[in-house]
């Protein structure tokens, strides 16, 4: 069973420095038919102002992945990590028993693009912790290991039975990703345009797919997208 989550029907906020399109419901944007899929509760394509930013703010009982699209990311955060992501790079933060952080961008004139996505971990409570590295996004085969709850293949661990993975793919490739029986998976556009099942889908584009055994996605153009395969 295939579920369409195009670009046009997210959610919108605009801010003085922030223009924000959400997947799922969050914080002002409300839709009971779309709080998340499976353990994936947050996806957010945020553009963030030059010299702006997320003042310290604090989370707890998340894991939480922030992937940068254009521009950098200047982090901080209460367990002494200060760094900066570049575009092509990813950082994942366990929130856990709890964790105040801020993240601005540190250009004086490019904006800062980046994907936010929160994914719900298996316990609460834990220990808080923080890695981060570039995105290569593909190796043979066309897909990469971003996130995994072992850190095989060099991905970032989260506690959480999930995966992700990052394909940025050419026109005419084709990525067929096997899923295991009762397992889900959700797969967003990044950029350019692809086909999944036969449905055609372009930029901030989703799907959501259960009782399927297989995720096909053939690139009609250049196109980039993250595949979540879940619980």
């Amino acid at each position: 069973m295939l579920q369409l989550r195009r670009s046009r029907d997210r959610g919108h906020s605009r801010h003085a420095w922030l223009d924000s399109r959400h997947s799922f419901s969050f914080a002002d944007y409300y839709d009971p038919e779309f709080m998340g899929f499976s353990v994936l509760r947050v996806i957010n394509d945020d553009e963030v102002a030059p010299g702006a930013g997320f003042p310290p703010h604090s989370h707890h009982d998340m894991e939480i992945i922030s992937y940068v699209l254009q521009g950098s990311i200047e982090h901080r955060d209460s367990m002494g990590h200060v760094s900066r992501l570049n575009a092509g790079e990813a950082q994942r933060m366990s929130a856990g028993s709890g964790v105040t952080h801020s993240e601005y961008n540190p250009s004086d004139s490019e904006p800062l693009r980046f994907l936010q996505i929160w994914i719900e971990p298996q316990r609460s409570g834990i220990t808080p912790s923080y890695e981060q590295r570039p995105v290569a996004g593909q190796t043979s085969g066309g897909i990469e290991l971003l996130v995994s709850p072992d850190a095989r293949e060099g991905s970032m661990k989260i506690h959480q039975d999930a995966s992700l993975f990052v394909a940025r793919l050419v026109a005419g490739d084709v990525v067929e990703h096997a899923l295991a029986t009762n397992r889900r998976a959700y797969l967003h556009v990044v950029r350019g345009t692809v086909r999944v099942s036969e449905q055609p889908l372009t930029s901030g584009d989703a799907v959501a797919l259960q009782d399927e055994a297989c995720v096909d996605v053939v690139a009609t153009a250049d196109a980039e997208v993250l595949l979540f395969d879940l619980p």
